[in-house]
């Protein structure tokens, strides 16, 4: 996701289409039916959770860390420990951090060793402050050999003489342009291209792979590919997702698995897919896959405010669903959120999106953690802006044994887990600063290690429990202890 100005041509094409291929809602009857404010975790049995090493179910929560505007020397200048203090304090613990290839290989083979330390003072404080950092490649329009665009090095960038246009105001059209098309059949097809990619990912992993910060990698941000004449934009995507991004992906996890072989691998569906077409990703050969897919809505994009009754979060959900259950891998969503959270509806937004995304997500990214407008979580002053608050909810981001409910009412900011212990070590709670705190009771063989968090502080509980004695059940409530 780029600093995002309008993207609508294209993604208004997507959802035009969309509205076609919303499975099983009838035009009439396209309203969202999710349950507002009450957030039920981790309720479709067919998607694998997300685990740790330990057989811990995890949750991950927290926003995407990008600077696009700085290079060189002064790449990642955006991103301080302020960054990281900030978002962990608030509540969050997952940080996807967006790297670019043309900062860390400028010229062919030779690595920026600048560049990788910066990487690593980022992980530093990420470690610091407890949070997990999924390595994205990133890339918006291919790279900077399409103006200002990041990701993929100029070096790397074969356009066949095809012509070039910018859409200043729709940036998002520039996929589209020829020789953008050209650059990324050019990647998933020459040999040179594919070896270079690969080795990339082998640096940044081998680097990388012993710190404890970092919790995986995003192979490739929002991946598109070459059209066909007169083939739509879902048969586009589906077929370039199979037999293009398919293919990727598997050549990138044998390279990383040469130098890590403990870290997630986070794959992504093209754009179209992320809007709720689904998917036509194939199997990715390696045990640690997530399915990271992106939640857009072309309209508010395009700067509408969100309307319950179009029907377009039921529709996403229902396809986005249907490849990890198939694969039988965990689903993170890896970017969401709108670019103006003020409208009057945004409120709704935020209530539905996040119960949708606690059905059948073990966690998300919004887009972005900054201090600014748009899409930045903050203002200037560090105060949330408007709506983006309600992202900060109680919840489990690890629970040692079998969960059976997990859920958040909003409207009475009253939170409940209930679980069945295993051997496992500690189930882990995050309590977002509240201004009156929280009181936790504890029901069941366990007990936690606090049963209040101070107003205005954010709660870390750890909860012990005896296995094979019956259900935990844990109830945080606002209120001073």
């Amino acid at each position: 996701m780029p600093p995002r100005r309008l993207r609508k041509a294209a993604l208004l094409a997507v959802a035009a289409v969309l509205a076609l291929l919303a499975p099983g809602v009838p035009a009439a009857a396209r309203t969202d039916h999710t349950a507002r404010a009450d957030h039920t975790a981790r309720t479709d049995p067919g998607i694998p959770p997300l685990t740790d090493d330990r057989g811990r179910v995890l949750t991950v929560r927290g926003w995407n860390l990008a600077d696009k505007e700085h290079r060189g020397a002064d790449a990642l200048a955006d991103i301080t420990e302020r960054s990281l203090r900030d978002m962990a304090g608030r509540g969050f613990d997952l940080a996807r951090l967006a790297v670019f290839w043309d900062d860390l290989e400028p010229r062919p083979g030779q690595y920026s060793e600048r560049y990788l330390r910066k990487i690593e003072r980022v992980l530093d404080w990420a470690h610091e402050y407890r949070v997990r950092v999924v390595i994205d490649a990133h890339q918006d329009v291919y790279g900077p050999a399409f103006g200002t665009h990041r990701g993929i090095p100029a070096w790397a960038t074969r356009t066949d003489g095809l012509p070039y246009r910018p859409h200043p105001d729709d940036w998002f059209a520039e996929y589209f342009e020829p020789a953008v098309q050209a650059a990324f059949e050019h990647l998933y097809q020459d040999e040179d291209l594919r070896r270079a990619q690969a080795r990339m990912w082998q640096v940044l992993a081998g680097r990388f792979a012993d710190h404890p910060a970092v919790f995986g990698y995003d192979l490739i941000n929002e991946p598109m590919g070459r059209m066909r004449e007169g083939e739509s934009i879902p048969d586009a995507a589906r077929r370039i997702e199979s037999t293009r991004i398919t293919p990727m992906y598997n050549r990138l996890a044998d390279a990383i698995r040469r130098v890590d072989r403990r870290h997630r691998l986070f794959v992504e569906p093209t754009p179209a897919a992320g809007e709720g077409v689904p998917t036509g990703l194939g199997r990715i050969h390696d045990p640690k896959v997530v399915y990271a897919p992106h939640f857009y809505n072309a309209a508010m994009e395009a700067g509408r405010d969100y309307d319950p009754a179009a029907g377009w979060l039921r529709a996403y959900e229902a396809a986005v669903v249907h490849y990890p259950r198939a694969m039988r891998i965990p689903l993170v969503v890896g970017e969401w959120g709108p670019m103006n959270s003020s409208l009057p509806n945004m409120g709704r937004f935020y209530e539905d999106a996040l119960t949708s995304m606690s059905r059948y997500a073990s966690g998300w990214a919004s887009w972005q953690w900054c201090y600014g407008g748009g899409y930045c979580a903050l203002d200037a002053r560090g105060r949330y802006q408007p709506n983006k608050a309600r992202t900060a909810e109680p919840y489990a981001p690890a629970v040692a044994g079998a969960v059976r409910d997990a859920s958040y009412d909003a409207r009475t900011g009253v939170y409940r887990l209930r679980y069945t212990p295993a051997r496992r070590g500690p189930t882990e709670l995050t309590l977002p600063p509240a201004p009156r705190g929280w009181r936790l009771t504890t029901e069941g063989p366990a007990r936690a290690d606090t049963t209040a968090v101070r107003p205005g502080e954010r709660g870390a509980v750890r909860v012990t429990a005896v296995p094979g004695r019956g259900e935990v059940r844990v109830t945080a409530v606002p209120g001073r202890g």
